[in-house]
């Protein structure tokens, strides 16, 4: 994701002035000018950029810092209250409610990836209990509609659309009454887009807008536009009420910030962005979280919400209990890859975690990454119920691992490579031997149990140095305030 780099540059240059043995006006001005080199690169408008200095500066003034301040951390907390600032529009926009009836409808130009956007905003909801369906009303462009349905058929969403039918408002009414009578809860109506702002778009636009009365229009744009962003966003608020905005294709060129400042400049909402063509690669939205992750401070609360949504909840005091034991067997190993693939792009969780960046996980080494998960799955598929379920590395001899490499279609080196990983999991696993598990209601005995000492032990040295240190882990572990968190990435909690 190109927004790596921007968010790679900006944390590169707090991180040289937290090196800094005194910080004084020259270490200032130099993290200053790096972050707006930053920022120009990501083709953030000029003013924008300038203001955003400015103001840092007159709230950062180092000769009225009473001696004893954390200089460091007034001047991290106001770069990170100037970008949110920055990429922030001001006012929220309609959240669709589960079980009453809420149409949206999708506008945008052509070419900006509106249909395959309908379809992923879709399956965001359906995966979070809502009952979707799509409405293809794009009679203009040829194929819209079988677009439309391969994709809405993959994801198992309800769709309607006409081969016939070439009148965009007649279908958008039909659709909308049509999926109403069935009880979806969340109709989206695709629109047809033009080359140009065209009088002739606006119009339609408008007209399928009264047919259809929706209660959300969202505006679909590609990012690589830039800060041109701001023309193309006001031109369409003026002519249909334009609630909300996605920004699309933000993993393929460098000005997706610029197009993201643009956009909260015109005071609209940004609620997803796109970072890839695949359904998952799909990101809600939220200013603070997303400027914390562009300066490596993680979203924690993005990350557990990721770990609850794969780990059901029936299997949370198992996993659990599996850790307080510290028996690392292989079926568990199996459970936690598929956890991971669930939870979609490995480099997107990545940026999540204080300490790291999506920068480490470029787009290549990312799917590599998953590709090696799914083969060690593969080879796991052709073991027995006594390999999978013992704890006991050795009990896997040669002549086992010639018959799983040959079952999966693998060379031996590959199944030699898994069990490496298997080990060095299980040392890990091994570790959090003891671990009192928490009762219904002790919501605190996690915390007292898990302290930063026991985490230190338990995390690679790499990713401890990434975090800060024991000072930088002490702090992430007071982020967690009482353990609730913590007690959720392991499979407790108080539900």
């Amino acid at each position: 994701m190109v927004l790596a780099q921007l968010g790679g540059s900006i944390s590169r240059a707090i991180q040289q002035m937290s090196n800094a043995t005194i910080i004084d006006e020259k270490v200032l001005n130099e993290c200053l000018n790096e972050i707006t080199r930053a920022l120009l690169q990501s083709d953030v408008q000029f003013k924008l950029v300038r203001d955003m200095q400015t103001n840092i500066k007159k709230i950062v003034n180092l000769d009225d810092l009473a001696a004893g301040h954390n200089k460091r951390k007034i001047i991290q907390q106001a770069i990170f209250n100037e970008l949110c600032k920055m990429l922030d529009p001001g006012k929220p926009s309609f959240t669709p409610k589960k079980g009453k009836t809420s149409v949206v409808m999708f506008v945008g130009l052509q070419g900006s990836g509106k249909t395959t956007t309908c379809t992923k905003y879709a399956y965001y909801h359906q995966k979070n209990g809502w009952k979707p369906a799509l409405v293809c009303a794009d009679t203009f462009r040829a194929g819209a509609f079988d677009q439309l349905k391969q994709n809405a058929t993959k994801a198992k969403i309800p769709f309607y659309g006409s081969y016939m039918e070439s009148d965009p408002v007649k279908i958008a009414a039909e659709g909308v009454e049509r999926f109403k009578k069935e009880n979806c809860d969340l109709i989206i109506v695709d629109t047809s887009g033009r080359h140009k702002q065209e009088a002739a778009l606006f119009e339609e636009m408008r007209q399928v807008s009264e047919a259809t009365k929706p209660d959300l229009v969202i505006f679909v744009m590609d990012s690589s536009i830039g800060q041109a962003a701001f023309d193309q966003a006001q031109a369409f608020k003026q002519s249909v009420a334009v609630g909300a905005v996605i920004v699309t294709k933000m993993d393929g060129h460098a000005k997706g910030g610029g197009a993201l400042s643009a956009v909260a400049a015109t005071k609209s909402p940004v609620i997803f962005i796109g970072t890839g063509e695949h359904m998952d690669e799909f990101e809600v939205f939220d200013v603070k979280p997303f400027v914390s992750r562009l300066l490596g401070m993680g979203d924690w609360s993005g990350f557990m919400d990721k770990i609850h949504e794969v780990v059901p909840m029936d299997q949370q005091p198992e996993l659990l209990q599996k850790l307080s034991e510290g028996n690392f067997t292989l079926r568990i190993m199996y459970e936690q890859f598929q956890n991971i693939l669930k939870m979609g792009p490995i480099g997107q969780v990545f940026s999540m975690l204080p300490g790291f960046s999506a920068e480490l996980m470029p787009k290549g080494r990312e799917k590599e990454s998953q590709a090696k998960i799914k083969r060690y799955m593969t080879m796991m598929d052709s073991m027995t119920n006594e390999e999978l379920d013992s704890p006991n590395p050795k009990l896997m001899n040669e002549s086992r691992m010639m018959r799983i490499a040959r079952g999966s279609g693998r060379h031996i080196r590959e199944v030699m490579e898994m069990m490496e990983e298997y080990k060095r999991l299980a040392k890990i696993w091994g570790k959090m031997k003891g671990l009192k598990i928490p009762k219904k209601g002790e919501m605190s005995a996690l915390s007292r149990n898990m302290n930063a000492q026991h985490m230190s032990k338990v995390l690679p040295p790499q990713m401890l140095k990434q975090i800060g240190g024991m000072g930088g882990l002490q702090n992430l572990m007071k982020q967690m305030g009482s353990g609730k968190d913590m007690m959720g990435m392991f499979g407790g909690g108080d539900k």
